[in-house]
């Protein structure tokens, strides 16, 4: 993809969306839901979409909502629900729309004192610390975010009392339930009026900040951050991150600068990304150009997106890539944290650098490899047997000290202090501890594609076995292995990784464009990834015509 001229450049105001009109058809819109596109859809990270598009509006978040409710009774989860959601417009409006449901239905919920903003990892971490007394009801929760997505995007995440998202046993039950509702013009749906719901008995605001801010000292060295003296900077880009980090520098003596406080929907603070939209990604250059642009004047830096479970971070060498930063925190936690079982393994998806399963060596630790999506890593978490999960497009979280689950959902805020515990306690950045294994393991070269593709051809994906392929080479090197399911859990990965001993590639079908995705490394040079990338096309295309002439 070219880069769009006005990227890593501020949005002129006649590109910015106009809230009042989002909002507005937020409720007065009527969308048809017979309409495929229009019903209730969980993703791997819930139901997205916009009010502008007929894709998330009231009726949605109603019927959603109801399905919840329907959901945790018949399940018996009678504990307190955690709302959360992130500074979208859109999210505003659906946190109210939500509020009315579960009131009307009896439920008990806790959302942060004030109605203030709640990210997605505080809400994982309360239902975990909730639920860690076995003699209380189950707690579940429901964050409303799309995520870093535009500013005319909403979102709404299902959390069962598991603490991460939910797994599509459970979401296809939602989204059938919901779309039952919306099919019967939302008769069966339970609402109370905003002002009546926040005086219900059972809906409770609780300070959600502290709760995690004065727990962070059991999953972080926070003394060795506050030893260092280390000049930190944070930029919350407009997310739910921002109140935080005032707390969090309070709490443990460390050096924070919030440098962007602004938190205005139209986010019209953000750099424009690479395609000219606005989009708070924290992975992204050019969204990131602003701290990017002040890495000089700190030690260590790093971004959020709004509901921040995602982490971007910054240091003297710019910012640090996903996969460079999941492969150091990698080999610095597992020597540092010397209360993890032994045992316990390095989750990863499929799509995630192989350079984590050549630090993975080094540390004589196994890889559990698992298909796209952060569900996969809430047991391996919840129960030890992994001591970190993460994900190439800037998701992760880890265990508390002792070995006990912090966070099932991506913790953007961990992943970020992190990056500071590493500077305090080996006294070099995190792009530097990577430059070293890069000296030790190899370099890869690392990069993600789209190409165009037909319903029916993404749909070819589905029932794809490693036999469809006819090749036996990767850019002249040998097929090792050919895998449309998880080494680490078995589960379908929804498409197909071909590797060698020196490169790989994965090819996945977009849920909502006509178009899949190829994942591609090499640890040869640039010029071995392009013969990567050609050969896994063909390969691709190979599959289609096979699957066209036999239909």
């Amino acid at each position: 993809m070219s880069v769009h001229p006005l990227a890593g450049e501020r949005p002129s105001h006649d590109r910015l969306v106009n809230i009042p009109a989002l909002m507005g058809e937020y409720y007065t819109g009527h969308p048809d839901t017979t309409a495929v596109e229009r019903r209730v859809a969980f993703g791997t990270s819930g139901h997205r979409g916009s009010s502008l598009h007929g894709t998330f509006n009231e009726e949605h978040i109603l019927a959603v909502t109801q399905a919840v409710c329907d959901i945790r009774r018949e399940d018996g989860i009678a504990g307190p629900l955690f709302l959360g959601m992130d500074t979208h417009a859109l999210s505003e409006c659906a946190h109210r729309t939500a509020l009315e449901v579960l009131a009307a239905n009896g439920v008990n919920v806790r959302l942060q004192t004030g109605g203030g903003f709640t990210p997605t990892p505080v809400i994982s971490h309360a239902i975990l610390c909730w639920n860690a007394h076995r003699d209380r009801p189950r707690a579940d929760g429901v964050v409303i975010t799309p995520s870093h997505n535009p500013p005319e995007d909403g979102g709404f995440k299902y959390n069962p009392p598991h603490g991460g998202p939910a797994d599509t046993t459970v979401t296809r039950r939602i989204e059938r339930r919901a779309n039952e509702l919306l099919d019967n013009g939302l008769a069966g749906v339970r609402r109370v009026v905003l002002h009546k719901a926040l005086r219900t008995p059972g809906i409770e605001a609780v300070d959600l900040v502290s709760a995690y801010v004065n727990d962070l000292a059991s999953v972080l060295d926070m003394d060795a951050i506050r030893g260092a003296g280390l000049r930190i900077a944070a930029d919350p880009l407009g997310g739910s991150s921002l109140a935080y980090w005032d707390p969090i520098a309070e709490k443990y003596g460390l050096d924070i600068t919030v440098v962007n406080r602004e938190a205005d929907p139209t986010f019209r603070f953000m750099p424009q990304d690479k395609d000219g939209k606005v989009r708070m990604d924290c992975s992204s250059p050019w969204a990131m150009r602003g701290l990017i642009d002040l890495r000089q004047s700190y030690d260590i830096a790093f971004g959020n997106d709004p509901d921040a479970d995602r982490h971007g971070i910054v240091t003297a060498q710019g910012l640090l890539n996903p996969n460079h930063y999941i492969a150091a925190a990698v080999w610095y936690l597992y020597r540092h944290r010397p209360g993890w079982n032994t045992t316990c393994g390095i989750g990863k998806t499929l799509v995630t650098s192989s350079m984590v399963d050549r630090v993975a060596k080094l540390l004589g630790r196994k890889v559990v490899e698992v298909p796209v999506g952060f569900k996969w890593f809430v047991p391996l978490l919840l129960d030890g047997s992994c001591g970190f999960g993460g994900e190439e497009s800037a998701g992760a979280s880890f265990l508390r000290s002792d070995g006990t689950p912090w966070s099932t959902d991506k913790d953007g805020i961990i992943m970020n202090l992190l990056a500071a515990e590493m500077m305090a306690v080996e006294e070099r950045s995190p792009s530097e501890i990577y430059a070293e294994l890069t000296e030790r393991c190899g370099t890869p070269y690392y990069e993600r594609l789209q190409s165009p593709a037909t319903a029916a051809q993404r749909a070819v994906f589905a029932g794809l076995t490693p036999e469809r392929v006819k090749a036996t080479s990767l850019a002249g090197a040998p097929i090792t292995a050919m895998l449309t399911h998880a080494p680490g859990n078995g589960a379908a990965i929804g498409g197909l990784k071909v590797v060698t001993d020196d490169g790989w590639f994965a090819a996945r079908p977009s849920g909502t464009e006509d178009m899949y995705k190829i994942y591609t490394e090499s640890f040869v040079s640039p010029e071995h990834l392009q013969r990567i990338q050609k050969d896994a096309v063909d390969i691709v295309a190979s599959i289609f015509a096979d699957a066209d002439a036999s239909s």
